[in-house]
């Protein structure tokens, strides 16, 4: 299995960056897919998820309103659209995909896949 996320990079705060995540070695359709970031000597949190099949989605308070979370399961690719990007978004940005389970889509031990991280940095 393998998770790919790419688009990272520095942008100005009230831009717009897109995040892409290709999945390959797995079904895609059946993972619910989330995002979730790590800034230096913090710990990972949850940024947003978005359902398998009826593309329900959810964030983080920190984000709503401004990240757009989708997917295209004909692609295999999820995308995280960060609209207005303040430097407290800075960190390295996560996709991971989880089967369905009791575990919420917030908690991610229950996410069974993660790729390798993209740098996502917001300048004032």
């Amino acid at each position: 299995v393998q998770l790919q996320a790419s688009g990272g990079g520095l942008v100005q705060a009230g831009g717009s960056l897109r995040l892409s995540c290709a999945a390959s070695g797995l079904r895609f359709r059946n993972y619910h897919m989330g995002w979730f970031r790590q800034a230096p000597g913090q710990e990972r949190s949850f940024v947003a998820a978005i359902h398998r099949s009826d593309g329900a989605t959810s964030y983080a308070d920190s984000v709503k309103g401004r990240f757009t979370i989708s997917r295209d399961n004909a692609k295999n690719t999820v995308i995280l659209q960060m609209n207005s990007p303040k430097p407290e978004d800075t960190a390295v940005y996560y996709c991971a995909a989880r089967l369905s389970g009791s575990a919420s889509p917030v908690d991610k031990n229950g996410y069974h896949f993660w790729g390798q991280g993209t740098q996502v940095t917001v300048s004032s």
